[in-house]
C-alpha cells in the first residue's frame, strides 16, 4: 500500500469565494495521462497552456479553460503536476474537483492536506525547510517589507547563510575528529590549524546571523502591543490615533471599553498588533470585571505594554493610588517590556517625568512619532537593512542553541589539555542545531506542525 506521501493529491489552489480565475492542482508520482485523457480528451504538451473544455463523466463540458502539464522533476513538487485553470466560481471548481477525484480513483487520487504540495516540494528536494516556510510567510505577509523579506528567504538567503556556517562547522569537526583518530601523532593538528581561531570566527558569524534572524522574526511575527491603565486615561484615543481610524468608542464615561479592541498597523514595515483594553480598576459591574480580567491576560501575553497615565489627574490621591496598585501588579513583567506614557499633554504641563517615560497627546498627535520610534527601539528593531530575510522563532532558537554549543566548545578548547571528545560532541550538537533550520535534521512531528498551518492547495 502506498504511503501517505506517495499518494496522488488534488486541491483547489485559489482562495475560497468568487473570482475571475480558479486553479485546481494535481500532483502525482505516477503518470497522469489516464486522468488527462478523461478530463481533457487530448494529450498535453509539457509546460504549454492548452485551451480546451473540461469534461464530466458523460463527456459534457463542465467549463472551458487552460490545462498545463509539468512533468517530473520540472515542477513545483518535483512530481508530475497538472494545473487546470477554470472560471473562479465555487460551484464550478467543486464540480471540477469532484470530477478529477472520480476520474483518478485508479490512481488513488485524494484530497490534499494543508501545505501538502509544498511538503512534497521539500521532501523531493525542490525546497529546503526554511524556503518552504518562506512560501507560507510570503502568502501571509501583512506589510511590503515582510513580503520582500519572505521573497528573499524563498530565494534562499537564509539557507545560503546557514549552509556556509554548516560548511565551516563541518571543516572544524573533521579537524577535531581526525585528531581524535590519531592521538599518537605528536604534531598538534589543532594548534597548527588555528582551531581555536576558527571556532571564534565561526561563533562571531553565528552571532551575526542570529541578529539578522531576530530582526526577520520581528518582521514576520510583528509586535503585540497592549494599551493599559486606569479608565479614561486615553487608551482608546491613542489606539484611534495610531490606527488613523475611529476603531474604539471614546467618551468621558469611565468603563466605556469593556473588551479588547485590536488593530494591526505598521511602523517602518513592522506589523504592530495593538490592543486597547478595559480600564484597570475594581468594579461591581460583572461585564466590566470580565473585561478587566481579559485585560490582565492580554498584558501578560504582550511583547510591549504601554502603561498610560493621565497628566490632568496627577496628584489626585485616588488616581495616584490606582496607578500604584497597577504598578505593583506589573512587578513580574520585565521593565524593558513596559513603556510609561503620560497622555493629555495638550491639557496639562508634564513637568519632570520618570526616566525613560514620555508625554504625548493622543488628541492632538503631539509625541506620537516619538512613541512609534520608542516602541521599535525597545523590542530591538533596527532600521531595515538591505537583504533582510524573514525568519521564524524556531530559527532564532536553533541559532541560539548553535551559539551556546559553540561557546561551550570554545571553553573546552581553551583548556590545557583540551578534552577533545567533549569538544567534538559540542561541535556535533551545534551542527545538528543548524541542520534543524533547513531540515537536514527534522522530526516528523515538526514537519507536521509546520505544514499544517499552510493553506490547502499550497
Amino acid at each position: 500500500m502506498l504511503s501517505r506521501h506517495q499518494d496522488p493529491i488534488a486541491a483547489i489552489a485559489t482562495a475560497p469565494g468568487r473570482g475571475a480565475v480558479g486553479i485546481l492542482r494535481i500532483s502525482s508520482r505516477s503518470d497522469l495521462q489516464p486522468l488527462i485523457a478523461a478530463i481533457c480528451a487530448r494529450d498535453l504538451r509539457p509546460r504549454e497552456a492548452t485551451y480546451l473544455p473540461f469534461l464530466d463523466a458523460k463527456g459534457e463540458a463542465i467549463d472551458q479553460g487552460l490545462a498545463l502539464l509539468f512533468p517530473s522533476p520540472h515542477s513545483y513538487t518535483g512530481e508530475h503536476v497538472l494545473e487546470l485553470q477554470a472560471h473562479g466560481g465555487p460551484v464550478v471548481l467543486q464540480l471540477l474537483l469532484a470530477r478529477c477525484l472520480d476520474a483518478g480513483r485508479e490512481l488513488r487520487l485524494r484530497l490534499a492536506l494543508p501545505g501538502e504540495f509544498t511538503q512534497r516540494a521539500y521532501l523531493n528536494g525542490k525546497l529546503d525547510l526554511a524556503q518552504a516556510e518562506a512560501v507560507s510567510d510570503l502568502i501571509d505577509a501583512s506589510t511590503e517589507a515582510a513580503a520582500r523579506s519572505a521573497s528573499r528567504a524563498l530565494a534562499g538567503a537564509l539557507s545560503s547563510e546557514v549552509s556556509e556556517l554548516r560548511d565551516a562547522l563541518i571543516k572544524l569537526r573533521m579537524l577535531v575528529e581526525a585528531t581524535l583518530d590519531f592521538p599518537e601523532e605528536e604534531l598538534d593538528f589543532l594548534q597548527q590549524a588555528d582551531a581555536l581561531g576558527q571556532l571564534a570566527r565561526l561563533q562571531t558569524r553565528v552571532s551575526g546571523v542570529l541578529q539578522r534572524t531576530r530582526q526577520g522574526a520581528i518582521l514576520r511575527e510583528g509586535i503585540k502591543v497592549v494599551l493599559a491603565g486606569q479608565p479614561n486615561v486615553g487608551k482608546s484615543s491613542l489606539l484611534n490615533a495610531l490606527a488613523g481610524a475611529e476603531l474604539a468608542i471614546v467618551t468621558p464615561v469611565p468603563g466605556t471599553t469593556r473588551d479588547k479592541v485590536s488593530q494591526t498597523i505598521q511602523i517602518e514595515g513592522v506589523p504592530l498588533h495593538i490592543s486597547d483594553t478595559a480600564g484597570l480598576r475594581d468594579t461591581d459591574d460583572e461585564v466590566e470585571r470580565i473585561g478587566v480580567a481579559r485585560s490582565w491576560d492580554a498584558i501578560n501575553d504582550a511583547d510591549m505594554l504601554i502603561f498610560m497615565h493621565d497628566l490632568t489627574r496627577i496628584g489626585q490621591p485616588d488616581y495616584q493610588a490606582g496607578d500604584a496598585l497597577i504598578q505593583s501588579r506589573l512587578a513580574g513583567i520585565a521593565p524593558q517590556r513596559i513603556l510609561q506614557v503620560y497622555n493629555k499633554a495638550d491639557a496639562a504641563s508634564s513637568g519632570p517625568l520618570p526616566a525613560g517615560s514620555l508625554s504625548l497627546s493622543a488628541k492632538s498627535g503631539l509625541g506620537l512619532n516619538e512613541l512609534r520610534r520608542r516602541l521599535l527601539e525597545q523590542v530591538g528593531w533596527q532600521s531595515t537593512p538591505e537583504g533582510l530575510y524573514i525568519a521564524r522563532e524556531r530559527h532564532v532558537q536553533a541559532l541560539q542553541r548553535t551559539r551556546e554549543h559553540l561557546l561551550l566548545a570554545m571553553a573546552v578548547a581553551g583548556q590545557t589539555p583540551p578534552a577533545l571528545d567533549l569538544l567534538a560532541e559540542e561541535l556535533r550538537l551545534a551542527h545538528d542545531a543548524l541542520g534543524e533550520i533547513t531540515g537536514q535534521f527534522s522530526a516528523d512531528d515538526l514537519l507536521g506542525e509546520i505544514f499544517s498551518k499552510f493553506c490547502i492547495g499550497k
